[in-house]
């Protein structure tokens, strides 16, 4: 039976991922060092994941990790563009160097592939759309240039040393479990858990930039069917991983309104630094070489988002009434 090692598994992404594995019945061993990831995203699995609790710059503790591993997703990271603004050098160590630990200790303890969380953010804002993989890479953030440059390593670890490696490129993930409350959450989670407290969102910007907004579930198939698909098809490969069609992020604060019952409009504020305009995937590429198609689209995600940020305010709102009751 494979093993399957799944780098900050604590996280949004990361702990979709290890449910799934484990609900397949895998063997799943989890590395996190909790900097950003929940430790009740890996509640429900701590009696069938083997838990190292560590940090990705720990060369050492990165290689123990790998051994008698059969394939890892890394997804392990700091995943935002402001914070790389804001700090590059911290983000620059994790990214970088942490990619660069995972695949040294995946080449000396013989892992057989790796399926790298990429980023959408390395095609700034120079190529036409819809963005295709064969397109001049034009990234403006230090973490557009981190995640890219953890591809052009992947790439070499394959022609290299034959280890095989396999580049998602993420286009705007969102669902239940990703963070609402930091200031470089996604804007699905912080604009539906505002709306639902009835406050009101700033959009950066004139609202007109547009995303491919991907829903958790589709990622999580996308990163199965990479990590079985033959390797004359995917080996040493950057495949786009999106819905491959875009929205507004006028158009999904209408839609958020609606499905939240808010009725304001929004706040608008400056742009953020580093960001880009358009995002829209071209997914043609991951459709041939492993069979990806996105299985729930843009709506019909937002409505699972939204029910799940739901449920998490009834609750939150029934803790403070039974804690007051008790004061």
């Amino acid at each position: 039976m494979a093993v399957y090692l799944v780098t900050g598994a604590a996280g949004f992404i990361g702990s979709w991922l290890t449910q799934a594995l484990v609900e397949r019945g895998e063997t799943v061993r989890a590395l996190d060092n909790f900097s950003t990831g929940k430790r009740e995203n890996l509640a429900p699995l701590m009696d069938c994941i083997d838990l190292h609790e560590t940090d990705l710059r720990d060369a050492a503790a990165v290689a123990r990790a790998c051994k008698g591993v059969d394939v890892i997703f890394h997804e392990g990271a700091i995943p935002s563009v402001p914070l790389s603004v804001k700090d590059p050098r911290t983000s620059h160590t994790a990214n970088i160097d942490g990619t660069f630990n995972l695949l040294e200790g995946a080449r000396s303890a013989g892992v057989k592939r790796v399926v790298y969380a990429a980023s959408s953010s390395a095609y700034g804002n120079k190529n036409p759309l819809p963005q295709k993989e064969t397109m001049l890479p034009g990234p403006l953030s230090p973490y557009a240039v981190q995640k890219l440059t953890g591809e052009l390593y992947l790439r070499s670890f394959w022609e290299v040393y034959g280890l095989e490696t396999v580049a998602l490129r993420y286009f705007n993930i969102f669902g239940p479990r990703q963070a609402p409350d930091s200031p470089y959450s996604g804007v699905m989670a912080k604009f539906a858990r505002q709306m639902l407290r009835r406050e009101q969102p700033t959009i950066n910007g004139d609202g007109e930039q547009s995303r491919d907004f991907t829903y958790i579930e589709n990622v999580v198939q996308a990163n199965m069917k990479a990590a079985s698909a033959p390797a004359e098809k995917v080996a040493g490969r950057v495949f786009n991983c999106a819905c491959g069609k875009p929205f507004t992020l006028n158009q999904t604060y209408k839609m958020l309104a609606e499905l939240t019952g808010y009725k304001n409009p929004p706040r608008y504020g400056p742009p953020r630094e580093g960001d880009i305009k358009h995002s829209y995937a071209d997914i043609s590429a991951a459709r041939e070489a492993f069979g990806y198609e996105p299985a729930v689209d843009f709506a019909e995600g937002l409505r699972r988002t939204v029910d799940w940020y739901r449920e998490q305010h009834e609750a939150e709102i029934s803790r403070e009434l039974l804690a007051g009751a008790r004061s």
